[in-house]
């Protein structure tokens, strides 16, 4: 008997999760597992690699979970350093690249395809941007090459561009490694993906810890060069090489060092030329069992795909390894010949910078109103232990709930130690579909050096609560 072909697109999280778990179903004799990964690394955690560059956590190392030579003892032909430039879905096969072989070109036939093919860095068509020591952070070879770039510089100075998740935990980053650094957002508070008014809180907390941030202004670009008086002059007279300065429309802001913080959007240009179905963000869209729509032997997983939120019945791009994880598993099992879905997400994150705790679950106010729903707000003050309790902090929770309904809409918590994973009991409360009254009755944990009596997620419920019923019909 012939083995069935897999072939894999991405050897990260999702990847090779969907490999493992599809081993674990099927023999070699029954599945033959190939995947090609373009990178030097495989299977590793890209949310480690600020914690590398500021020097908290080493790396790359510890931040690979299985290496390339543990994936092949376990029968799968993962090909590193190898580029898929084509699908070819009426012929099932892909055309390969050998990135450190001359450019070698072949085709691998399949059966079953998975596309793993993750997220790229927001990078802007902007002059200057593709110059030495500016960087994205995307992978682990991001992360080497932005440490290079550090360990070389002799100046101190960095911009970040863009105060994201990714933003602000690289200015903690740099901040770590002795930098004076400056932040640009082109939004009027950090954290777009907080409301408005809990962001000004994280720019409250930023400039308190030294981190220079300039919101409402937008990037023009970045000046490179070197010697001479003005930036601008510099770049000019020497026609530039390394990044020097970053411009907005009325200012520069000299940098040694660049890193790029807007985001990152879905790397689906194969996934485009080939005619599969993206949505609205370009992600691959797919089904519960997250096959791509309208094909019955091509799966999609991790940052590639948008995803069903629970909350607000639409679908929508988020780029987190704990999906990708998740994904990867659920593929695994489809096409190892199980059976197992993916139901969607409630839009949880959590970061930090320096000592400042940031966490969102559900829907902010702006996604809330373009799902068409009506909805109440209420934000308290609390602090994370029993206020008589030594190392007591404040923290902030802001809750949304349904008009009428109370049914809770989303939160978001900006405060000190044991602030943001007090977000996970929102979650699941979202996930269960809990109304902000029902969160009332929940039995949480209590003791003064963890929480106050009432805990500040069940305070912000109870004024949820009692603004439904304040706002009638």
């Amino acid at each position: 008997m012939t083995a069935e072909r897999l072939v894999i697109v991405g050897g990260d999280a999702a990847g090779m999760a969907a490999a493992s778990q599809a081993r674990r179903l099927r023999k070699p004799g029954e599945l033959a597992i190939t995947a090609f990964e373009r990178g030097h690394f495989t299977s590793y955690s890209a949310c480690g690699i600020p914690y590398w560059v500021g020097g908290e956590v080493d790396g790359p190392d510890a931040l690979i979970a299985r290496t390339a030579a543990e994936h092949r003892a376990r029968d799968i032909d993962l090909r590193m350093r190898t580029e898929v430039v084509e699908l070819d879905l009426d012929r099932g096969r892909v055309r390969t690249r050998e990135l450190d072989n001359g450019g070698r070109e072949t085709w691998t036939g399949f059966d079953k395809l998975v596309l793993a093919t993750g997220a790229r860095p927001r990078r802007p068509r902007l002059p200057g941007i593709d110059a030495p020591g500016v960087h994205g952070v995307q992978t682990l070879d991001d992360g080497r090459a932005l440490l290079d770039t550090l360990e070389a510089s002799a100046g101190r100075r960095a911009v970040v561009v863009g105060a994201g998740y990714i933003g602000v935990e690289m200015a903690e980053a740099l901040i770590r490694r002795g930098y004076r650094v400056t932040v640009l957002e082109r939004s009027a508070q950090p954290m777009s993906t907080l409301d408005p008014d809990m962001g000004a809180l994280v720019h409250e907390a930023m400039c308190a810890m030294g981190i220079e941030t300039v919101r409402g202004t937008a990037v023009t670009g970045v000046l490179t060069g070197g010697g001479g008086t003005s930036l601008l002059e510099r770049s000019r007279e020497l026609g530039g090489s390394r990044a020097c300065a970053v411009t907005t429309e009325d200012a520069e802001y000299p940098a040694d060092v660049v890193v790029l913080g807007m985001g990152v959007r879905p790397e689906t240009t194969l996934a485009a030329a080939a005619g599969l179905p993206l949505g609205e963000s370009g992600g691959l869209l797919t089904d519960l069992a997250m096959r791509v729509r309208g094909q019955d032997h091509i799966w999609a997983g991790g940052d590639c795909v948008e995803v069903w939120d629970l909350v607000s019945g639409r679908t929508r791009h988020i780029a987190l390894g704990t999906h990708a994880n998740k994904h990867g598993q659920i593929i695994g099992t489809n096409v190892g010949g199980g059976y197992a879905t993916f139901p969607g997400v409630v839009g949880t994150a959590v970061s930090k910078v320096c000592d400042l705790e940031i966490a969102r679950t559900g829907l902010l106010e702006r996604h809330a109103d373009a799902a068409g729903l009506r909805f109440v707000t209420t934000t308290v003050e609390a602090t994370n232990r029993a206020g008589y309790y030594p190392g007591a902090r404040p923290m902030h929770v802001k809750m949304l709930a349904e008009h009428r309904t109370g049914r809770l809409l989303g939160v978001q918590i900006v405060g000190r130690e044991g602030a943001g994973k007090r977000v996970d009991i929102a979650a699941v409360a979202l996930t269960a579909g809990m109304t902000v009254e029902q969160m009332t009755a929940l039995d949480l944990g209590y003791a003064p050096p963890f929480s106050p009596v009432w805990d500040p997620v069940l305070v912000a419920a109870r004024k949820a609560t009692r603004a439904v019923r304040e706002a009638g019909d």
